[in-house]
């Protein structure tokens, strides 16, 4: 497997595709890099040699891209404030709900976690 920004990249997929291995660069990032590294073919990082790997490299660290920890702290940060500053979306991220408006009364269970059974919720229901 090669290693780009600190993370392996699967040797048998295009490097277009690989290169979505590395948190912070999506499909427009990856193709933005292939081509900064002149692969304009988007060959399998399988045939790519050392020095075309380290043209890669430099493409993603001299491309001004938010990467890996950067990025995974830049977020955090981020939600930090909003937390601290007492904002609503803050309020959401705390209590662990969805910030973003969707609703919660049947849905978001991915958020709220497994169900909890409530006494008397269902002959309340029914009148």
């Amino acid at each position: 497997m090669a290693r780009v920004a600190g993370i392996d990249i699967p040797n048998n997929k295009r490097l277009s595709y690989a290169l979505r291995y590395i948190h912070g660069i999506g499909p427009v990032n990856s193709w933005q890099v292939v081509d900064k590294a002149g692969l304009g073919a988007d060959p399998r990082v399988k045939d790519l040699t050392e020095q075309e790997l380290n043209r890669v490299r430099d493409a993603i660290d001299h491309g001004g891209y938010l990467i890996e920890g950067d990025l995974r702290r830049d977020i955090s940060q981020n939600i930090r404030r909003l937390i601290d500053i007492g904002a609503y979306r803050g309020m959401r991220h705390r209590r662990s709900l969805p910030c973003r408006g969707q609703r919660t009364r049947t849905n978001a269970r991915t958020k709220r976690g497994a169900r909890k059974t409530v006494a008397g919720r269902r002959r309340a229901a029914k009148k």
